[in-house]
């Protein structure tokens, strides 16, 4: 019986690229499979210029469609063509975005460590304390809540085939939350995902900003390398929590940032500690989930622990009603720290 290409993309799908946990078939790096006449050609095209990690996979596919051999009658032909670093691993070069002068990943390596919120109170802070102008992309697409935590409800409008993000705070903002309704749950595969934040970064008219913060998914998934493949960005800021796994997902996850060329800025620890007013007006620090998560993954990553945030039952119960904290003034602890954020932020893009 001839040799499918199904039997041999279920083979390739075997095959990781070196340093991933993924697969070359869902990376999209096999281009082309031909079977015929008794002999295989595969055709792949890598995002890197890497000459070691082009000979691992080539040794790797090799192997993998070693079964295929039977007698001498099939050769495997191993045709590799490499792309540029900045061409995405799709084959699409990535999108100009030459209004937003810079442009910030907000990342975590789990879910519930608090990312979204770090991201609307730094994008907020930045505004408001630092007079930027800056706009929120939404890329959470399976939990998009940066519009409810901005009070943001209603279609986002045309103009000229380009869709107007919303504006809230003095923010502009894209996502998925403006776009289905709010008990609809969103089942996609990876292709729409990529489709979906290929929009939101070309096809939104953000016009004249001094930042763009992003706030991904957790993890390290489709998302993610659609939008690093996509979107030049500036730096990405790790968000985690103080318990040692919390802390060492997130060190793990953003190895992926390194791997990609993407400079990790800094480290945020969310929910460090729980702040207590005594008497005299000082602030007494409790620990409910440990301490030293934030510097551990610093020191792991080997970039600088830009803040510790606190658990602020105030900061809760405005995100709730869609009001950033420091829209209620400049005092109290999570203000004063989102404050110093901003600068850390501020600076490190300055510097870049």
């Amino acid at each position: 019986m001839p040799i499918s290409q199904e039997e041999i993309l279920n083979a390739l799908r075997t095959v990781r690229y070196p340093g991933y946990t993924r697969d070359i078939v869902s990376f999209g790096f096999v281009k082309e499979i031909r079977a015929h006449d008794g002999r295989i050609s595969v055709s792949l095209e890598l995002s890197s210029n890497d000459p070691k990690a082009a000979e691992e996979l080539k040794a790797a596919v090799t192997l993998a469609l070693k079964p295929f051999e039977k007698d001498g009658a099939v050769e495997i032909d191993f045709s590799l063509r490499e792309t540029t670093p900045a061409q995405a691993k799709t084959g699409s070069t990535r999108i100009a975005l030459p209004n937003i002068k810079c442009k910030i990943a907000i990342a975590s390596g789990k879910g519930g460590v608090g990312k979204s919120t770090v991201a609307v109170n730094l994008a907020y802070a930045l505004h408001k304390i630092l007079n930027a102008r800056v706009g929120i992309l939404d890329c959470d697409v399976y939990g998009p809540t940066v519009p409810l935590m901005l009070g943001a409800r209603g279609d986002p409008m045309m103009e000229n085939g380009q869709i107007m993000p919303f504006e809230a705070h003095g923010l502009k903002l894209m996502s998925m939350g403006l776009l289905i309704d709010e008990n609809t749950p969103v089942i996609w595969r990876g292709p729409m995902i990529t489709k979906a934040i290929h929009q939101f970064s070309s096809q939104v008219n953000w016009g004249e900003l001094d930042c763009l913060v992003i706030d991904l998914p957790p993890g390290t998934g489709d998302a993610q390398l659609s939008l690093t493949q996509m979107i030049a960005l500036d730096g990405v800021l790790i968000v985690t929590t103080p318990q040692s796994a919390a802390a060492q997902v997130a060190a793990r996850g953003a190895q992926m940032f390194a791997k990609v060329d993407v400079p990790i800025l800094g480290v945020i620890e969310n929910m460090s500690f729980y702040p207590i007013i005594t008497d005299n007006g000082q602030v007494k620090k409790e620990y409910p989930f440990g301490q030293g998560g934030g510097r551990f993954v610093a020191s792991e990553l080997n970039v600088p622990l830009l803040a510790e945030l606190p658990i602020d039952s105030r900061l809760r119960e405005l995100a709730d009603k869609g009001q950033p904290v420091l829209a209620f003034g400049q005092d109290g602890v999570s203000a004063k720290l989102y404050i110093g954020l901003a600068e850390e932020v501020s600076k490190l893009m300055r510097a870049r």
